[in-house]
């Protein structure tokens, strides 16, 4: 029986995969080109993030295209080159691969100027079709340089008005595969690159994700919820790697996770994995995520994207965009009528990176509460008392103010990133209730700003809106969209917690009342967090 396999190139025979069949014959009609025989293929990137899929495709491509007689079909893992620095020592090593596959004599590549000898005609005897995974893990230097040989071969065969076949160079075609980035977007001189075409790997669709838990079912007899599936794919948007990981996660087990195949994966039983992706299980797709996520200056851009107050827009032009799109941090939404906004990669991701960047900015956070405090105007053995409890952080706030956020994170501006609030509210809250039979975690209804803390108390669900305040015409909307996520969750009331730098005793009279929608009946109670001096 096959298995989800989550790290490397899965195979058809062990593992449940999706054909992607146009995806690859995208591949093959670009390497092969519109008229094989006449003007070659085309020079091209394949790019996704890590676990998505790119090498599986292009060696699936490979296996077609190699039963075409009319070429040689090479692919080369560069990955084994990355901490190699000289140029020279790296064209080589990938002069002396091809030489050997392909059976080559009397050639001899060792330095990049060299390099064009190799795909004359009087070395090969065919077309080559070549295929070089992990390109970007080369230096830039070495990516810079392959780059430029590929673009004047390229041209000069344009130039050539013989079949593929007899023009003096043949290299027919070419597919660097890694992440965008060989596109020369952080070379500082500028792409040499400017010849290719581009194939994006896109994430698997509903129903490819279906597919894949129907064919676990027809081989193990388990059925996996449909609630499981519609939640699976939410939280992950398709991400390959992540969709496999979890697959194994909920049909294998790990340390603190058996599954029962004697009866259908539930929507508890995801639940209960997923809890564990989030908090303690590592990932290597993750992890790399993460590292990307925390650099400098891109951390700036991932700490303005948790704001609440506005939708990012998409530029690919910028260098910091562009590093987290091709890394899987973040995504593009279009848009009708205003362009392409960003948003995080897919949920998960942005909860695992809200509990990294919360986690690590407020390792400690003092005292939550003195021994002995009397707490019975807040949480009791029934319920908790919402408003008292966003008061009570207030104040730890304003006590602890000066050295707790000495070190916070802040805009070019000197002001502290707005998100730094939403994280230390979560942090305290964790610890507040931490031992008292609660659970609190972060939702991210639009992928964007918005931002949800969810806490379990008892059996008994509450939901916290988070947003800054800027003026009353948008507080009146943040009502009315909090009443609309609170009917969704199923809730009578819900709690609007405003940020706002200053507020005094006239403006809470006037803001902190609560507001019933009329559209569906939920109460929303504004509680504001004054978060300046």
């Amino acid at each position: 029986m096959r298995k989800f396999s989550s790290y490397g190139p899965v195979s058809k025979s062990l593992h449940y995969h999706v054909p992607r069949e146009d995806l690859i014959q995208k591949g093959i009609t670009q390497l092969l080109g519109e008229s094989p025989d006449e003007e070659g293929g085309h020079y091209i990137t394949v790019w996704a993030p890590r676990q998505c899929g790119k090498t599986w495709i292009m060696n699936e491509t490979l296996h077609r295209l190699g039963k075409d007689e009319r070429f040689h079909v090479l692919k080369l893992e560069l990955e084994d080159l990355k901490t190699t620095e000289d140029v020279d020592e790296i064209i080589s090593s990938i002069a002396e691969e091809i030489v050997e596959d392909l059976s080559l004599k009397d050639v001899r590549v060792s330095k990049l100027k060299e390099l064009k000898r190799l795909f004359r005609n009087d070395v090969l005897d065919k077309p080559l079709i070549l295929i070089l995974d992990e390109f970007d893990a080369l230096n830039e230097e070495a990516i810079s340089g392959l780059a430029g040989v590929f673009r004047n071969i390229y041209n000069i065969r344009r130039k050539d008005p013989n079949p593929s076949a007899k023009k003096k160079y043949l290299l027919h075609s070419v597919a660097l595969i890694g992440v965008r980035s060989v596109l020369g977007i952080e070379n500082a001189k500028g792409s040499p690159f400017n010849v290719q075409r581009s194939l994006p790997i896109s994430n698997l669709t509903y129903n490819e994700v279906r597919t894949m838990f129907e064919w676990y079912r027809r081989e193990s007899g388990q059925r996996v919820d449909q609630a499981v599936i519609d939640r699976l794919f939410c939280e992950t948007r398709g991400q390959p790697g992540l969709v496999s990981w979890f697959g194994e996660l909920l049909t294998e087990g790990y340390e603190d996770y058996y599954p029962d195949h004697t009866r259908p994966v539930s929507a508890e039983d995801f639940e209960e994995v997923f809890t564990d992706a989030v908090d303690v299980l590592p990932n290597n797709t993750v992890l790399n995520i993460i590292s990307k996520a925390k650099q400098a200056p891109h951390n700036e851009v991932v700490l303005e994207l948790f704001k609440t107050r506005e939708v990012m827009r998409f530029r690919f032009d910028d260098q910091r965009l562009n590093f987290l799109y091709m890394n899987g941090v973040i995504d593009r939404k279009r848009v009708p009528g205003s362009g392409s906004m960003i948003r995080f990669a897919c949920p998960f991701i942005q909860k695992r990176l809200f509990n990294y960047f919360s986690g690590e900015i407020f390792q400690y956070m003092g005292e939550i509460f003195e021994p002995f405090e009397d707490m019975s105007d807040t949480i009791t053995d029934a319920e908790l008392n919402i408003p008292n409890l966003i008061r009570r952080y207030e104040r730890h706030l304003q006590k602890n103010r000066d050295w707790m956020l000495e070190d916070a994170p802040r805009r070019k501006d000197l002001r502290i990133f707005e998100a730094v609030f939403h994280f230390n509210l979560y942090e305290y809250l964790n610890r507040f209730l931490a031992n008292k039979e609660a659970k609190v975690w972060p939702e991210f209804p639009t992928g964007n700003g918005a931002i949800d803390l969810i806490i379990r108390y008892k059996e008994t669900r509450y939901g916290l809106e988070l947003k800054s305040y800027t003026d009353e015409s948008d507080h009146r909307k943040a009502l009315i969209q909090a009443a609309r996520y609170g009917k969704s969750l199923e809730l009578e009331v819900i709690h609007l917690i405003v940020f706002v730098e200053y507020i005094g005793d006239e403006h809470r009279q006037q803001y902190e009342t609560d507001y019933i929608d009329e559209d569906t009946g939920v109460t929303v109670v504004p509680v504001f967090v004054g978060t300046g001096k």
